[in-house]
């Protein structure tokens, strides 16, 4: 099954070779990420299919657009999935480390975003791919925020989705890195359900944070106004 592209309304995306596979995470953090100050270079951290990416090129005029990939079958992957998209020629992958890339780039990205592929869910799975994917050992928080400190231009913006019982340590963390909150969007399932996750907006200016809600069905296949006017881009069948 998993063989089959994913087939959005402007590209598509190939992700048997990828150990995460596309979900409603991704495809919310790509919608939802504000480019208000029209990025000019964009950087997704973790890229797995290229998903952010591609939702970014197709939402953007931005003229860079790169993306880092340190598993060596996602990366050839995310390489194919750019190549066969209509923004090829501003879409790049690189594969290393976020700690090489770190070392070796000198430039600075106005948009950085990450769906992060380390929750720190206290299970393991049998698939070793899928938890070096998705485990905190994998990359931690502080890692990763000390990392886009550095790769963030002043202006910048860093945008973020995280379960949400990890919001509160991981927006303590970032202000040691001088990252302050603009936006919040807290994620439920459905109305009576927990929030399950927090996409977060962050950059180098300290502001009041604006915190915003959805809900993504009223019942099983049955899409809120919210989530359909956020998706409707992307989506087929919305």
């Amino acid at each position: 099954m998993t063989s089959k592209p994913f087939i959005f309304k402007e590209f598509q995306i190939h992700q048997d070779q990828c150990a995460m596979k596309i979900g409603t995470d991704a495809v919310i953090l790509g919608a939802w990420t504000t480019i208000d100050e029209q990025p000019f270079s964009i950087l997704d951290i973790g890229a797995g299919t290229g998903i952010l990416a591609l939702m970014l090129a197709q939402r953007s005029t931005a003229e860079i657009i790169d993306a880092l990939e340190i598993d060596d079958a996602a990366y050839e992957q995310c390489v194919d999935n750019f190549e066969q998209s209509p923004w090829g020629d501003r879409l790049f992958c690189y594969h290393a480390s976020l700690e090489e890339f770190v070392e070796e780039i000198e430039d600075q990205y106005d948009l950085i975003i990450c769906n992060p592929p380390f929750y720190t869910e206290d299970y393991k799975t049998e698939n070793e791919q899928r938890d070096l994917a998705r485990f905190s050992d994998a990359m931690p928080f502080n890692h990763l925020l000390e990392s886009v400190s550095k790769l963030l231009s002043e202006a910048g913006v860093f945008s973020v989705i995280i379960p949400f019982k990890e919001t509160a340590e991981f927006i303590q963390l970032a202000s040691h890195y001088k990252l302050f909150p603009e936006k919040i969007l807290h994620i439920q399932g459905h109305e009576n359900s927990e929030i399950k996750r927090s996409a977060i907006s962050l950059s180098f200016r300290e502001s009041d944070t604006k915190f915003e809600k959805l809900i993504i069905e009223t019942q099983r296949h049955k899409y809120t106004e919210d989530y359909i006017n956020l998706t409707k881009d992307f989506y087929l069948k919305m």
